[in-house]
């Protein structure tokens, strides 16, 4: 949902959508949820990566289909694509999820070299999930664009994560019902990141 609304939000620039590692795929595909939520045309989404059933943990699905993801193949995809725009590149569960047996999200983010912008829910557990990951990017010296909350907006929340994760919460995007591109999209334009911080990433 974030990532179709970054689509929506900064729909005048040249922005494309990759989701890497997808598992579960028999029973969900976010690229296909992100280009219909996001209204967005084929070329704007790259539908290229690891797909895999079993919705598991990346390593765990890699394994129980008999094989094992190579980060690098992964990369080599991202290189060979034209030059020109940015990328919103979606993860697959928390940075410290493992892809194989030696190599977590947070290693793939540092090989493609990209900022973060982390997804957190809204709710109890929210401070404690969010600060863990922002200390393990700032470990990495992975630069870290901002935060959005996901659920029904806790103002306490808000300020414990801006305040002792030194981050800003760009966004707080709650249920939407029904949720669809246009509901999305009017969310993206009226409150998702409402001053522009995300244009010195993506520009």
């Amino acid at each position: 949902m974030v990532s179709a609304a970054l689509l929506h939000r900064y729909r005048t620039l040249p922005l494309r959508y990759w989701k890497p590692v997808q598992t579960g795929i028999e029973e969900d595909d976010d690229t296909a949820t992100v280009q219909r939520l996001s209204a967005s045309s084929r070329e704007r989404v790259l539908d290229e990566g690891i797909r895999l059933p079993r919705p598991v943990s990346p390593h765990l699905a890699a394994r129980l289909h008999g094989t094992t993801i190579e980060v690098s193949r992964l990369v080599s995809t991202f290189r060979s694509q034209p030059d020109g725009g940015s990328w919103i590149v979606e993860g697959a569960g928390g940075v410290l999820v493992p892809l194989n047996e030696g190599t977590l999200i947070i290693d793939l983010i540092e090989q493609l070299a990209l900022p973060v912008l982390i997804v957190a829910r809204s709710g109890l557990g929210t401070i404690n999930h969010t600060l863990l990951t922002i200390h393990a990017l700032e470990r990495r010296a992975i630069g870290i664009a901002g935060v959005v909350m996901v659920g029904t907006p806790d103002a306490e929340n808000r300020r414990a994560i801006e305040h002792y994760g030194r981050a800003t919460v760009i966004g707080e995007l709650p249920p939407l019902d029904p949720l669809s591109p246009q509901s999305l999209g009017r969310w993206a334009d009226e409150s998702f990141d409402r001053a522009g911080h995300l244009l010195g990433f993506l520009q």
